[in-house]
């Protein structure tokens, strides 16, 4: 899960960015969560430091603040986390100068007059920054894109527990240690894509080898790290035992 820091001195504005945030990362399901709401420069450090961890920052410029602008906290942020991305919101225009002066590499400047343009902004740096996280892990960790309502996912596949025929012609269960979907595919033309990693282990379930734990024998069940489960055939169990090295 990213981190997102959100700091600015008007309540107002900073519930609006809120609420935008949260919408955007539930509609488009993204991997991330908002740890520190706050227009205190203090309590984002305070968080971060209790975090240590790569973030994203939508900061304020100008923060009323003894102490601290926007652009003198993007350097305290940098000093813990060198690779987060520095989104500043701002009723400015073009900051790059500052930004350079400052060395902050920041990833955008969101305008403030403009909610419309504000909120397209937001989904913007979300879109991009999930874009390039992808990138950077994509050759070392495969995902499985799917299309769910209006919006292509793309889930990491050492997420997925299992996948399920659903009571709909066509109609596939994706059963994530995160989340549960639903989509329109065919239990059998998974099986080919996901040859290899994924075992046919009922007529109605394909699960992720690598993240079985056990079987229940007595039930003929299939045990997930989550401790979710699912059915398992007669005609998969030797294969399924050989696969847990029993």
């Amino acid at each position: 899960m990213i981190p997102i820091y959100l700091c600015d001195d008007a309540p107002g504005i900073r519930r609006e960015i809120r609420r935008e945030l949260e919408k955007e990362i539930l509609i488009s399901g993204y991997d991330m969560e908002i740890v520190c709401d706050s227009g205190n420069p203090r309590e984002i450090l305070k968080t971060l430091g209790e975090k240590r961890q790569r973030g994203i920052y939508f900061l304020d410029v100008d923060l009323k603040e003894a102490q601290y602008t926007g652009f003198t906290l993007g350097q305290e942020i940098r000093k813990t986390d060198p690779r987060g991305f520095l989104i500043y919101v701002t009723a400015y225009g073009e900051l790059a100068f500052d930004t350079f002066r400052y060395k902050l590499e920041a990833l955008d400047y969101i305008v403030k007059g403009n909610r419309q343009e504000m909120y397209q902004g937001i989904r913007r740096c979300l879109e991009v920054i999930e874009e390039r996280l992808r990138r950077e892990h994509g050759e070392e960790r495969p995902y499985f894109t799917v299309k769910f309502m209006d919006t292509l996912r793309h889930i990491p596949l050492d997420e997925i527990l299992f996948f399920e025929t659903g009571e709909k012609s066509h109609r596939i269960i994706l059963h994530g240690i995160r989340e549960t979907m639903d989509f329109t595919g065919s239990i059998r033309e998974l099986e080919k894509e996901l040859a290899g990693r994924f075992v046919r282990v009922h007529r109605a379930y394909l699960a992720n080898a690598d993240l079985v734990k056990s079987l229940d024998m007595r039930q003929k069940k299939v045990v997930f790290v989550n401790g979710e489960t699912c059915l398992f055939s007669r005609k998969a169990k030797k294969e399924l035992l050989e696969l847990l090295g029993d």
